[in-house]
């Protein structure tokens, strides 16, 4: 399934997102900076990527760990999962957290996360005095067992 997604180069610096593999699922997202800047251990930073983007209605994007960053690093977003809706035309920024014990150098054009493009349910709310029962019922974390 494909979506035409548009992409506003806010800066001519700025470098247009790109899927690494025909098969990936997200495109990389690259730092849009003038100098490196060193991320200190527990230390957040938002970084610009110098674009826009256009979503078709009913999808939105996803801002995603890049896994090698998250895994090896420790640098993931500072947000867990970023939510682009399709309405927002600001540029896209990535908030950055160092999760790690040791500084890391994000570097100028850098890929610093991915974006998803996904499909989105607008739900209809309705208030109930009751659920339907299912054999978890209430259980909460852990209460399906650890396997």
């Amino acid at each position: 399934m494909e979506a035409k997604v548009m992409i506003k180069k806010l800066h001519e610096r700025a470098v247009m997102p790109a899927y690494a593999t025909s098969s990936s699922a997200g495109m990389d997202l690259y730092a849009l900076l003038d100098e490196e800047i060193e991320l200190m251990p527990s230390q957040r930073v938002t970084i610009p990527t110098g674009i826009s983007v256009q979503l078709p209605d009913g999808t939105a994007a996803f801002i995603y760990a890049r896994s090698g960053l998250g895994i090896k690093h420790g640098i993931v977003p500072s947000n867990c999962v970023g939510v682009i809706d399709s309405d927002y035309r600001g540029e896209i920024k990535v908030g950055l957290v160092n999760q790690s014990d040791v500084p890391y150098t994000i570097k100028p054009f850098e890929r610093i996360a991915q974006m998803v493009i996904a499909p989105v349910l607008k739900a209809e709310l309705i208030e109930a005095d009751s659920l339907n029962g299912t054999e978890r019922g209430e259980g909460g974390f852990g209460s399906t067992g650890r396997d």
